[in-house]
């Protein structure tokens, strides 16, 4: 499968004076035209997130969250070895309260960039991803580890918890007592283990998560952006309301897609017995 990114790809630095710690990387394959793909790309750190790589991952997943050609987003890494070995510990032990409390909406501002991404989003985990690493990937809709990735919260093992959304994440994924478990434990889970537990979706040989999260990434870029949007925004906001509050919530995301143009070509593609050429609105 064609995976090689263009030429002319996006970047997105931590500032103007500091090198790119993330890069926004779209494909020439037709099929993935409109899938973007966001790089982890601070290999020196094994991708720590620093206060720069914070703010370039903020700048990263505003900048594709505003395109409305974009239908997937596949969360990689440029580190064979791990995806992202969460916050950077070097950088913190040097800083006074007042600074970490300075840092803390900057380092929130990454996760929650991620998990407000409006389309459909795919981590592709080989290696390490521990911690705020581990909360990056949660703050996707899909989890492909390779064989050898090792994923976890390990934070109260140093003395902090999960600050990414991972105490919230993680319960929603895999439930209160094994969401507990693991993270009480700060245990490090092999990619098999975490499978079992419903921490990751899919399990693939090692050094090919992203080639399938692109793969994934293909089959859902081929439908509806407008449903692919709305689907998503149901999901997450009916996800934590009762049945009832969840089915209105739903309600208003049909009427906001059965009124589209891409409801009306779908039907007329399907009537016809082609590809759907969606207008995306």
């Amino acid at each position: 499968m064609p995976s090689t990114p263009t030429a002319a790809d996006a970047t997105a630095s931590a500032g103007p004076d500091e090198p790119t710690l993330v890069r926004v990387e779209r494909f020439e394959d037709p099929e993935l035209a409109h899938v973007v793909e966001i790089v982890l790309d601070r290999p020196e750190a094994m991708n720590a997130v620093s206060t720069a790589m914070a703010r370039a991952i903020t700048a990263a997943t505003a900048r594709v969250a505003a395109d409305e050609s974009v239908r997937c987003v596949v969360l990689t890494s440029s580190h064979a070895k791990a995806f992202c070995v969460g916050a950077d510990l070097k950088e913190r032990n040097g800083f006074s309260d007042a600074e970490l409390m300075e840092q803390r909406p900057l380092a929130r501002a990454a996760y929650t960039g991620v998990l407000d991404l409006p389309v459909p989003a795919i981590a592709a985990v080989d290696g390490f991803a521990l911690g705020g690493g581990f909360e990056l990937a949660l703050s996707c809709d899909l989890v492909v580890a390779g064989e050898g990735a090792v994923v976890g919260l390990p934070e109260v093992s140093v003395g902090v918890i999960p600050g990414g959304g991972g105490t919230q994440l993680l319960v929603r994924r895999v439930g209160w007592s094994r969401a507990a478990r693991a993270i009480f434990t700060a245990a490090r889970l092999p990619a098999r283990e975490a499978l079992e537990l419903g921490a990751v979706d899919e399990v693939v040989a090692a050094g090919t998560a992203r080639d399938r999260a692109l793969e994934l990434a293909r089959t859902i870029a081929a439908n509806s952006p407008v449903g692919l949007r709305n689907a998503k925004r149901a999901m997450r906001l009916g996800s934590d309301v009762g049945l009832e509050a969840g089915l209105e919530i739903e309600d208003g995301c049909w009427r906001a897609t059965a009124f589209s143009g891409d409801r009306r070509e779908g039907v007329a593609a399907f009537a016809e017995k082609r590809r759907p050429v969606w207008p995306g609105r």
